[in-house]
């Protein structure tokens, strides 16, 4: 772990309110304004909110009816995710012009090692002035960044300027700089993690910094490694261009539990097409399809299925959790929950895989 590394350069970009930007500079009117993507005022979930939203405290992943309480003027757009996914690739492409290490996390979000660089530009944080100035003057859109000596430092730095600003953290500032944070903002660390943290006095990055490898792999098993590391400041984890995820999900708790079939059934058609989408957008594909389901009283149940090839279409995948719904239908109490996620991911372009592939045919 402590073995000397050559000082890499890595920058993380991220895009501002990156969903609620587009809809703003694409509708003059909305500018300004409060607003979510995503959901309505009645039900499902806010995608993104603006900068003016968030001054209300709403947020990407807030119920829609708590957002509006929230923020009794906020205005509900729908999303429009074959728009962001050309801005993204707009915003790919100007990565590419400075380095070929590209991690993308998300449509707006990526890691770039640009330790060498196709500009031979010596200074990192000029790289991502330019970056940002280019992406701004190619899309209209702000991005902020983080730049630092490994990956967790680099997204941390990402949050600290936002929205449309930059920071550096160096090798020498970088482990005072995790001492000094809540491991409840830590990247990697949630809600669980960091109550699990607290309940053995960890609170900050110096608390963390203060418990051994071996008591740290004995409470928190693999991830106890990292958590060592980074208290430490270090992160040898390489910026990969070819990562792929293990799983892409998406889940919705309902304003209102539900006990019929086929409301349940066109509940699973939304879940079915946000993971369909990322994976149109970043070119994957699975061949397990899990259907996550959770009840009234807050007991979950799972049901999967896996074929010979990666699944060819949206419509595939929607077809298929519904007849994993119906598996347990009459349902023993009322559904406050669906998900659906997609694993055994692959890099095969789906439609070449299963071009031939029959209708699937389910026997359970």
């Amino acid at each position: 772990m402590g073995s000397v590394q050559p000082v890499r350069k890595i920058i993380h970009v991220d895009m501002d309110a990156f969903y609620a930007s587009v809809e703003q500079r694409d509708n003059p009117e909305l500018r300004g304004l409060p607003l979510a993507v995503g959901g309505s005022a009645a039900r499902g979930v806010v995608a993104a909110a603006s900068y003016e939203a968030r001054l209300f405290g709403v947020h990407s992943a807030m119920p829609s009816v708590t957002a509006k309480r929230k923020c009794p003027d906020l205005i509900f757009v729908p999303p429009r995710f074959d728009v962001y996914r050309q801005v993204s690739q707009q915003i790919r492409e100007i990565f590419a012009e400075y380095t070929p290490l590209i991690e993308p996390l998300s449509l707006d979000e990526a890691y770039l090692d640009v330790t060498e660089n196709l500009k031979d530009m010596e200074i990192a944080t000029e790289i991502a002035l330019e970056i940002r100035a280019k992406i701004k003057a190619v899309t209209g859109l702000n991005a902020s960044a983080g730049i630092s000596y490994n990956k967790f430092l680099a997204k941390m730095a990402s949050d600290l300027n936002k929205p449309n600003g930059q920071a550096v953290i160096t090798p020498k500032n970088g482990p005072g700089f995790v001492e000094a944070l809540p491991v409840k903002r830590f990247h990697g660390v949630g809600p669980a993690t960091a109550e699990r943290m607290k309940r053995h006095g960890i609170e900050t990055g110096l608390d963390l910094k203060s418990k051994s490898l071996a008591f740290l792999q004995e409470h928190f098993g693999k991830t106890g490694p990292h958590f060592y590391g980074i208290a430490r400041g270090i992160d040898e984890r390489q910026v990969r261009p070819d990562r792929i995820r293990k799983s892409v999900g998406a889940e919705d708790t309902f304003s209102e539990d539900i006990d019929e079939l086929d409301l349940a059934t066109a509940e699973l058609k939304p879940l079915a097409e946000k993971v369909w989408r990322y994976c149109e957008a970043q070119g994957i594909s699975g061949k397990t399809v899990t259907v996550k389901i959770k009840y009234s009283d807050f007991t979950q149940a799972t049901r999967s299925w896996t074929g010979a090839v990666p699944f060819a279409n949206m419509a595939d995948i929607f077809g298929t959790t519904s007849g994993l719904l119906e598996t347990v239908y009459p349902f023993k109490r009322p559904l406050r929950l669906l998900g659906v996620t997609l694993s055994s991911l692959t890099n095969d372009h789906p439609s070449d895989a299963t071009q031939d592939q029959p209708q699937l045919d389910l026997n359970f």
